[in-house]
Order: C-alpha cells, then structure tokens, then sequence
C-alpha cells in the first residue's frame, strides 16, 4: 500500500503504526510532510484500519521544521505560501484522519513536532519525551496555536518566549499524556490504547472523533445539540444494533463498520 522513503508504516490487525523517519532527528522536511499526509488520508479511506498509532525513529519524536530544507523548498514568490500550506494541511491529515490517532511520543518533540502531537487524539509519552516551541531561538514562530489545546496560558507562553521544554513527567503531572511510561514500554502501551479503539464499531469511533473536532471550537448550547444529532446517527447503523443486541445476549459484538 505505502513506499515512503521518510515515513515507515506497519499494520497490525486493524492498527497502523506510522513511525517518522527521517534521520537525524526526524525534522518535518516536504517529503515527509508530503507522505504522512498522504499516508493519513489513504488510511481514512481504508476501511480495515481502524485506528493509528505516530511516534519517532530513533531518539526524537520530531525536532520540528526542516530549517536546512527550507532555503531549498522557498525561492521565487508563491513558494512561501505554498509551503506554509502543506505543513498545515499535515498537522489538519492528523486531526481530521477518519481514525483516531494514539501518539507515541518517544522524545522531543518541537514546533511542528509538537504540532503533530496536539493534532493527535490520544498521548502517551517516554520517560524521554519533551514538548517545547523552540523557535524563539531562531527567530520564528511555529506551533503556539496547536499548543493551545494542551497547554494552560501561563506555560504555553513560558514555552514560547524562553524556549521552556515540558518532559514526560511533568506532561503526566499536567494532565496532557495518558501514561508516562520507560522507554521500552511506550509503543506497547499506545498499541494496547490503540488496539481497543479498534475492538470498537468503527463506524461510532469515526463518527464519535468527527464528533469532537466539530463541537471543540462551538457553544455548549450548540455542541451538544450537534452531538445529540450525531448521537441519532449513530443509533440508526447497523453496528449500534449490533452493540445493542450483543449486550442483550451478553456476548461480544460482530462490527461491520455499517
């Protein structure tokens, strides 16, 4: 299905793992950019994945935006514009992938890195993982609005104007990842994450994620009567029957994704 040259993909079952390759510190360049979206947006469309699972190569998870590659992709007028799009429409690939995404952060991961990570729908980190927005040092700006869905006002801009990184412990300590866990146990513990999302009806996981990016950025009043619409949805496919029934016979569900 996939020949990336920056981006490795494995399926087990109904899980992709999407792991970010591209040495030395898996920096977002336009090929990788360009693969993780396509990746993300082949596997929306595949109904046998059911759920995803980010993480990094190596020591980093992603060290950000590829600042060698930058001089190479911007040179004549039109090619900043056309660059700063493709690197949001990646981070918008890992939002609005019809699939939930478990990120598996395994070390720093900055500016875009860190974009990538608030994009996901679930986080578990390393003992080694750190998110910060570095570009204060270089004299940029990258990822401060993503961060805004994790980060609490005070720190978001600590990070922002003194290049503050947040390691694992202190992400767990916040709230912001689900488990901190050593080294050798974090891709299991997002497989596991993983693995019981796509045990789901996955017509109710892809519609339920649909759900919750819709109502982020809305009301209360609105939200939830937009869920509650979404909520009839669901009630009427095939897989709520089939929930329903199999907890009536008390057994496990057969999903179809219909």
């Amino acid at each position: 299905m996939f020949d990336f040259t920056q981006l490795n993909v494995r399926l087990d079952g109904h899980v992709a793992t999407l792991t970010l390759n591209a040495p030395p510190v898996n920096a977002l360049t336009r090929t990788l950019n360009d693969e993780l979206t396509m990746a993300l947006d082949t596997i929306s469309e595949t109904d046998d994945i059911r759920a995803v699972v980010l993480t990094g190569a190596g020591k980093v998870f992603c060290a950000g935006a590829d600042l060698k590659g930058r001089a190479e992709n911007i040179r004549q007028p039109g090619d900043f514009m056309a660059h700063s799009r493709r690197t949001r429409e990646c981070f918008h690939a890992v939002r609005e992938c019809a699939k939930p995404v478990v990120a598996a952060i395994n070390g720093a991961a900055l500016g875009s890195g860190l974009a990538l990570v608030a994009s996901s729908d679930i986080l578990v980190a390393s003992e080694q993982a750190s998110l910060g927005l570095p570009e204060v040092d270089v004299g940029l700006l990258g990822g401060c609005r993503h961060a805004m869905r994790l980060f609490p006002h005070s720190r978001l801009r600590r990070m922002a104007l003194t290049g503050y990184r947040v390691g694992g412990q202190e992400l767990y300590q916040l709230g912001i990842v689900e488990a901190c866990v050593a080294p050798e146990a974090l891709l299991e513990t997002a497989l596991e994450i993983a693995h019981v999302i796509a045990s789901k009806s996955p017509v109710s996981t892809r519609m339920g994620k649909h759900t919750m990016n819709v109502i982020e950025d809305l009301s209360l009043r609105d939200g939830y009567r937009y869920e509650q619409d979404m909520t009839a949805a669901i009630g009427k496919t095939e897989d709520a029957r089939e929930a329903q029934l199999a907890f009536k016979e008390k057994r496990a569900p057969v999903f179809t994704g219909r």
